[in-house]
């Protein structure tokens, strides 16, 4: 439990890095629509920092290891988009999506197992 809180600490101090990052150093040199996508990753990498110290917290398995994969493919895929990564990237984002999506799925069925 106490990993997966410290790894969910580090997502979230990174996600407000890569957020100030995107709004200082990058606004210059993004275009609009790749800076918001480079938002886009910092947004989801944060929510999904907090779901995954709240599932850590309650001593749940597989939720904090699939947000975990979850960010690092969506926002990380998203960041490299952003900075000009290879095409081939775009097809890894919904695969991260799907990470993120199963986390919630197995964060609210551990949730109803355990009422």
């Amino acid at each position: 439990m106490r990993l997966w809180l410290g790894i969910a600490a580090v997502n979230g101090a990174l996600a407000v890095v890569a957020g100030a990052f995107g709004a200082h150093a990058l606004r210059s040199h993004l275009s609009p629509e790749l800076l918001a996508t480079w938002e886009t990753g910092a947004r989801y990498q944060m929510y999904h920092a907090l779901a995954m110290g709240l599932a850590a917290q309650a001593g749940m398995r597989w939720p904090p290891r699939l947000f975990l994969g979850g960010i690092v493919l969506f926002s990380g895929s998203l960041y490299a988009l952003a900075l000009g990564g290879p095409w081939w990237l775009g097809p890894v984002t919904p695969l991260g999506g799907a990470l993120l999506i199963a986390g919630w799925v197995c964060l609210g069925v551990s949730a109803f197992r355990r009422a």
